[in-house]
């Protein structure tokens, strides 16, 4: 009996470190293979993090990749048969042979036994691009987007550059309608760049109501650095369903739009300089706390050459507008067109010439400091831009 109690202590206990050794390297194997072999060299996700990690090290720098790295696989898969990485590996020997289909089929195998392996879904998602498989390359992209954190963002650079292409835009319009998620990283992407403008405005779904999409405001400013003001005004005006801008001199001035994106309205300023809000009865409330320069308001207009006056209603101290003034810029310009402090245009308007070649025009209202930092509270109202026609 005593004997039993003997072997049956020594079973549980070799049990036990049999159960140690598999859960110490299953932890450590990903993250720290060397450890990982101190416990158990030759268990197969040992072998195959060491072997992953040697061939990773050797690509980084450049070097041959050691056979000793192919036999720690080559090992491992005779053990575990299941397993995806040794598929992976022959996959990229193959790819590196030029032995295209062999590769393919390696990454497939890969992916039927882990089909939540992401580095099979990319390998595939390339090699099904490279060969015309659209619906096979955007099917992997897919997976990848769904696998990995923050896929739909990581995936848009690789969509992007597929839309480039137009005769590629009707699988991206299935691809998105299966999958909506992956459209607006991929568009916001894509309107960073002026030679893919068009293919936003050909993949955007029209049912989405544009002023809110993410990819608007990127858009515009694209176009305006490219300057091209009157295509991001007409695409801002429809966007925002607001009919033909065209007519106006000013875009808002009651300050109650609080739906149509800048720069062709109003973009209001929230910061450490002050604040702006758009306030009941048509008016623009306006603190400007005196301790730094900045901008407080301002708006992207479009003004033929010519003389205009800006004229405006002040509720507030006076006194404390002179820290305060409106300025007209040309786009791109180092240099005001023409100034006056908000005070002065309150009192007796301001005047100011458009002269030619300035196609688009910055309309801001800022504020300045001083050695005495003191705070203005005011609100504006009654805003009103109009073109002065030349004496006869």
């Amino acid at each position: 009996m005593k004997v039993r109690t003997i072997l049956v202590a020594c079973a549980a206990g070799l049990l036990a470190v049999q159960i140690f050794r598999n859960a110490a390297v299953e932890a450590l194997a990903q993250s720290q293979p060397a450890r990982a072999a101190t416990f158990w060299s030759d268990h197969p996700a040992t072998e195959l993090s060491l072997g992953m990690t040697r061939i990773a090290q050797a690509s980084r720098s450049r070097r041959p990749i050691p056979a000793s790295a192919f036999a720690l696989i080559g090992d491992a898969a005779a053990k575990e048969p299941l397993a995806p990485e040794p598929f992976l590996v022959r996959g990229i020997q193959a790819q590196l042979a030029g032995e295209d289909t062999t590769a393919q089929r390696a990454f497939e195998a890969a992916q039927w036994r882990d089909p939540r392996s992401l580095p099979a879904a990319y390998f595939l998602a390339d090699r099904y691009f490279h060969t015309g498989n659209k619906v096979g390359g955007l099917r992997e992209v897919a997976a990848l987007a769904r696998l990995s954190p923050s896929g739909n963002v990581t995936v848009a650079p690789y969509l992007a550059e597929y839309a480039a292409d137009p005769s590629n835009w009707p699988a991206l319009r299935r691809l998105f309608q299966s999958n909506p998620g992956l459209a607006d990283p991929t568009l916001i992407r894509l309107s960073d760049n002026i030679d893919t403008v068009p293919a936003v405005l050909a993949l955007a779904d029209p049912r989405e109501k544009a002023a809110d999409a993410h990819w608007l405001p990127s858009l515009l400013n694209t176009l305006v650095n490219a300057g091209r003001y009157n295509q991001a005004q007409t695409i801002w005006a429809r966007a925002s369903r607001i009919g033909d801008a065209s007519g106006e001199l000013v875009h808002d001035t009651a300050f109650r739009d609080k739906v149509s994106p800048p720069p062709f309205n109003w973009a209001l300023t929230s910061s450490t300089v002050g604040l702006a809000e758009r306030q009941p009865g048509g008016r623009l409330h306006v603190i400007f706390y005196g301790q730094e320069d900045g901008i407080l308001a301002s708006q992207l207009l479009q003004l033929s050459p010519g003389t205009y006056r800006l004229s405006l209603q002040l509720l507030g101290d006076a006194s404390r507008a002179r820290a305060l003034a409106w300025s007209v810029w040309c786009d791109k310009a180092d240099a005001p067109l023409s100034s006056a402090t908000l005070d002065a245009v309150a009192a007796n308007g301001w005047t100011f010439q458009v002269p030619g070649g300035c196609s688009a025009q910055w309309l801001r209202l800022s504020g300045s400091s001083s050695d005495v930092s003191q705070q203005s509270d005011l609100s504006i109202a009654a805003l009103k831009l109009q073109r002065i026609a030349p004496r006869a």
